[in-house]
């Protein structure tokens, strides 16, 4: 996956109620009753149908470490819909979305300005509608670099210019070398 949309997700999951299935049979489990057969899953996790029903049937308890990986994602991203929904809805609408981020931060300014590119620890609020556009454009599946771009542009208008308060003038915010990142809902 991405740096965005991973951190994209995981500010989704907080909002969860109950924990996602733990084990492998329960995940299992739980895929096929979401996709309402072995054979569907079996093609999507890359495995044989038996080695599904071996899974169901609490044969096999502990996958390889790929498969476990892949499976933990499946479910993931299936989990409690409803609620991922409403995680959503609420930061488009009214709650906006906290980006953490520890990266290289510059802009394209007027000449006379310091435009000079440096490290800054970031923890800024967005407004609701750039989590709406983060939040549009993961579903459209844009890429980690359209991502990023629309969060250097909300960084661009709340942190640099205060909401238009200051540096009218300022063109292009890059945002690169990120050593962290981490949204909040």
């Amino acid at each position: 996956m991405t740096l965005f949309g991973d951190g994209l997700d995981t500010a989704v999951q907080k909002a969860f109620t109950r924990p996602a299935p733990k084990s492998a049979p329960a995940q299992m489990r739980y895929l096929v009753k979401q996709l309402k057969s072995t054979k569907a899953v079996a093609q999507m996790l890359r495995i044989s149908q038996r080695t599904v029903e071996r899974y169901v049937k609490d044969q096999i308890k502990k996958p390889r470490p790929d498969l476990a990986a892949r499976l933990e994602h499946e479910v993931k991203k299936r989990w409690q819909p409803q609620i991922r929904a409403k995680a959503r809805q609420k930061a488009a609408t009214t709650g906006g979305i906290v980006i953490d981020t520890r990266a290289r931060l510059g802009y394209t300014a007027p000449i006379g300005s310091t435009d000079q590119d440096r490290i800054r620890h970031l923890t800024v609020a967005l407004p609701p509608h750039y989590a709406a556009r983060l939040f549009d454009a993961q579903e459209a599946g844009a890429t980690d670099q359209q991502l990023r771009e629309i969060a250097a542009e909300a960084l661009k208008e709340v942190y640099f210019q205060d909401n238009g308060r200051r540096a009218s003038q300022l063109e292009e915010v890059r945002f690169t070398d990120i050593e962290h990142l981490e949204f909040d809902l």
